[in-house]
């Protein structure tokens, strides 16, 4: 009993933690009105600053890897000082002249944040074997909430940019501290190794870490641009289109789609743990796509089915994505899962960027139907990459 306590104690603050220290990868999605009139900023520019972040994080998780940090440093003691690094970037935006310095520091602020989520994940994972999809799962919906949260601040009318990047700086460095305050360390600790970059590479590639990896690209490809455009889908929807409260209400809406994911990752991760990752995985990848599918064949159907559909669809489309990081802890090298969780996430949020420049493209010079059926390839190619995972664990 007092381990399922101190379990529970280390959950709780890791997940408070990851959710405070990784505020500040939305904080310039809360200001980008403003941002846009102070700076005269372009809509494919406005895009950037979102870019920026998650090409950033795709940059430090390397280095992470490659450097030897993510299996020689304590989770905990990552944590805190990629927080920290990060808070520190995100409030030089404040200072910042226009558009090339703040893409510059968008970027710095994404690569500080590859210490910080990579590192939650395997310092989670480490307190728990039996539950361990779950403890994710809290993770990742602490994350969702917090992707959730520029919607809910733009229904309500909005806050300054100043008070914005201020608050969520301060919030980030708390968070980065407060990881340090778990007591103890997990009773399932990965073994610290020193960096031998062939091993990496040779636990990387194994067929299983493979596959779980293509899997969550593909789960990727769809995931963060439902997140950045399903406000602009809904807010064209008739039902939102018209009067003044429009687009409060389509914010709030997105609010509440995005938001829904938070319970998807404790349903994903209750199904992993009862019935395998793999299977639970699959689950969430083909409801997804297939509600990516349906809203693209429906959009024309009064607007609070669409809405439902889309709260059904953000429930879905994150509640994989725990199974997939667990897949890895589970199956890579245990001398390397900081470097295999890293390259996973690496691998993914390159995945994003591609997604996130080309929904609005497509849904500009095509149609949103279009858009949607694009996004839906990812979650087919994740569903063939995990059959023949399961074919593969089975053989």
């Amino acid at each position: 009993m007092a381990r399922l306590t101190a379990d529970r104690r280390a959950l709780a603050l890791i997940a408070v933690a990851t959710f405070a220290s990784m505020s500040v990868w939305f904080s310039a999605s809360f200001v980008v009105p403003q941002l846009q009139q102070l700076w005269h900023l372009t809509s494919g520019e406005s895009s950037l600053l979102t870019i920026a972040v998650q090409l950033g994080f795709v940059a430090g998780a390397l280095a992470s890897a490659a450097s030897g940090l993510a299996d020689a440093v304590a989770p905990r003691k990552l944590m805190c000082a990629g927080a920290l690094c990060a808070a520190v970037t995100n409030l030089l935006l404040l200072w910042a002249p226009g558009f090339g310095t703040a893409l510059v520091l968008r970027a710095l602020t994404g690569a500080c944040l590859a210490a910080v989520y990579p590192p939650a994940l395997k310092e989670v994972s480490s307190w728990f074997r039996k539950g361990r999809g779950t403890a994710l799962g809290v993770i990742i919906g602490a994350l969702t909430l917090g992707s959730a949260a520029p919607q809910l601040v733009k229904a309500s009318g909005g806050l300054g940019w100043q008070s914005v990047i201020a608050a969520t700086s301060a919030l980030t460095a708390c968070g980065g501290l407060l990881v340090l305050t778990v007591r103890g360390t997990g009773p399932y600790p990965f073994p610290r190794s020193t960096f031998r970059l062939r091993s990496a590479l040779r636990a990387v590639r194994s067929r299983p870490v493979m596959l779980a990896n293509l899997g969550y690209a593909g789960h990727m490809w769809e995931l963060y641009a439902m997140w950045a455009w399903i406000g602009t889908f809904l807010a064209g929807l008739q039902g939102f289109s018209g009067g003044p409260d429009g687009a409060r209400h389509a914010a709030l809406a997105a609010f509440v789609c995005i938001g829904a994911g938070a319970i998807g990752c404790l349903v994903g991760g209750w199904i992993g743990d009862r019935v395998g990752r793999a299977p639970s995985a699959l689950i969430s990848l083909v409801l997804s796509g297939s509600t990516a599918v349906a809203l693209a064949l429906l959009r024309d159907m009064p607007t609070p089915v669409v809405v439902v559909l889309s709260a059904f669809w953000g429930f879905w489309v994150i509640a994989d994505s725990a199974q997939f990081s667990a897949l890895v802890t589970e199956t890579a090298d245990p001398r390397y899962v900081g470097s295999a969780v890293s390259l996973q996430l690496a691998l993914g949020y390159v995945t994003t960027a591609v997604t996130i420049y080309l929904v609005p493209v497509l849904a500009e010079s095509a149609s949103w139907s279009v858009a949607l059926l694009v996004l839906a390839a990812g979650p087919l190619v994740g569903v063939v990459a995990l059959l023949v995972f399961r074919r593969t664990a089975v053989s």
